[in-house]
């Protein structure tokens, strides 16, 4: 059983930084869909992609609101991905979810994704 296990989440003032984890248990998927990645929902928003990378090409995506801030980063034989968030605003105030297993499709989409964590809040006062 494939479990994903979050840390990292907080609260920090605007203009901080955060650094989220995310280890991956049970995950021997083929490395065709192995990905993992990033979602975020704020309150009263839909759940959005943040960032992932596909373990197999080595290509990464971001949204266009976190590029230039945030730097998603894996390794590989611990199933663990992580994600850097710098330059922190109050609109990156959301619950964060981890991700794995990309089945085909646009990376934004999250119906492609098989697993999700429980998710970590982080919270960016001003």
């Amino acid at each position: 059983q494939v479990q994903l296990v979050e840390s990292g989440g907080g609260s920090v003032q605007a203009g901080g930084s955060l650094s989220l984890s995310c280890a991956a248990s049970g995950y021997t998927y083929t490395t065709k869909y192995r990905c993992m990645g990033w979602f975020r929902q704020a309150s009263g928003k839909e759940r959005e992609g943040v960032a992932v990378t596909y373990f197999n090409t080595g290509n990464t995506f971001y949204a266009d609101s976190v590029k230039g801030r945030f730097t998603i980063s894996k390794d590989k034989p611990r199933n663990t991905v992580y994600l850097q968030m710098n330059s922190l605003t109050p609109e990156d105030t959301a619950m964060y979810y981890c991700v794995a297993d990309c089945r085909g499709g646009t990376w934004s989409d999250r119906t492609i994704y098989t697993y999700w964590g429980q998710g970590t809040q982080v919270t960016v006062s001003s």
